[in-house]
């Protein structure tokens, strides 16, 4: 059992009241529609959720990722979209971490009025190899021209600005990427195919082409040929937030199962006195508070910058996600038929948990990872 802090408990409990009343009635429809919720966004927005982890002298409230993790653990349990949407914020407050003050006012700023980001990492060629981007970045004068093409972009099309990762030489790896922030209004971005997914709907995934786009100085986030630290970064604190989507996926889905099972009347009784059906909410309860567990160490350890963090972030990211996958499947199956349609909520939690496998780093990647610092360690 993890013990929340004073202030995260009233936190998790103003949320839970938050998502009972507000998102649960849109959870659905969100999915089915497979449109942006502004709704959503815009209660999130008021409430002050987006700036949870900006600098208080920024206009946030200096949280960290604990807090964020919270937040969308709870937000997840209803609806993966709406919880989703707090990657662009966050993952822009992240990579803000190697801005400069000016850079900080104007973003932090952005964030504060409700403006989305977007990261552009992926490409059509390089997905977890980010040293293999082919998008390209060309000293110009007192800036930079910008060439290429990202895919499965999250919130690209609504974002108010990309946080792109580009090469400045074709060679070089990973020691050739720089980061920048690109605005959406500049002349040669525009977004391209709109992707139809199978979970996460309302959470939009496009295309972003950016054609000779005029960069300046300004642009750039830290330094020239610094962008895979930043990267990196940014990818180490969004890990423990995909595993807070996997750990609220999953709790949710057991949640309606076991609810289920209590009113489920089969042979003259509950199928919850059923020993096979009990055996199966066990596991999977034992699974979700393991995965919790792990989730909220990781998290502190980076908060505090703990030594292993990383390591833990990778640990917390791949079995939350690994569980979601496990539970809801699970879920459905104690439903029986009835899980398998769309009257109930946990075949929707299936497909959506299917996403916290791949995004952020793959569970095979996380698995590289951790077995890396096993090896450097032994």
């Amino acid at each position: 059992m993890i013990e929340l802090t004073e202030e995260q408990e009233m936190m998790r409990k103003t949320v839970k009241k938050m998502v009972r009343e507000k998102v649960a009635p849109r959870a659905k429809e969100i999915d089915e529609l497979d449109e942006f919720p502004w709704d959503m966004a815009k209660l999130f927005h008021e409430q002050g959720l987006f700036m949870l982890i900006a600098p208080v002298e920024y206009g946030g409230l200096g949280e960290g990722i604990t807090m964020i993790c919270i937040v969308v653990e709870e937000i997840a349990k209803i609806s993966s979209a709406s919880a989703a949407m707090f990657s662009g914020p966050i993952g822009l407050s992240l990579s803000l971490n190697f801005g400069r003050p000016d850079q900080k006012r104007e973003y932090f700023s952005r964030i504060a009025s409700g403006k989305f980001s977007a990261l552009g990492v992926t490409e059509a060629g390089a997905g977890s190899d980010v040293s293999s981007i082919k998008t390209r970045a060309v000293r110009d004068g007192n800036g930079y021209t910008l060439n290429g093409t990202k895919c499965l972009i999250s919130l690209g099309d609504i974002a108010d600005n990309v946080v792109v990762f580009a090469k400045m030489s074709p060679e070089g790896g990973n020691k050739a990427i720089s980061a920048f922030i690109v605005d959406t209004d500049t002349p040669g971005f525009s977004v391209g195919k709109i992707e139809h997914k199978m979970g996460f709907r309302g959470f939009p995934t496009v295309e972003l082409f950016f054609e000779d786009v005029r960069l300046s100085d300004n642009s750039l986030l830290g330094e020239e040929n610094g962008g895979f630290k930043v990267v990196m970064e940014v990818f180490d604190g969004l890990r423990n937030m995909v595993g807070a989507f996997g750990l609220g996926i999953a709790q949710g889905a057991l949640d309606y199962a076991i609810q289920y099972a209590k009113e489920r009347v089969q042979f003259n009784k509950p199928i919850a006195e059923f020993q096979g059906i009990q055996f199966m909410l066990a596991d999977m309860a034992m699974k979700v508070e393991a995965a919790r567990c792990l989730l909220y160490t990781a998290a502190s350890m980076y908060d505090k910058g703990m030594s292993g963090a990383i390591k833990f972030a990778s640990m917390a990211k791949c079995f939350a996600s690994d569980i979601a996958m496990e539970v809801t499947t699970d879920a459905v199956q104690v439903l029986g038929g009835y899980g398998y349609m769309r009257d109930h909520p946990v075949e929707r939690m299936m497909r959506d948990a299917k996403l916290t496998q791949i995004i952020e780093g793959t569970s095979q990647i996380q698995r590289t990872i951790i077995a890396r610092y096993l090896f450097a360690n032994s």
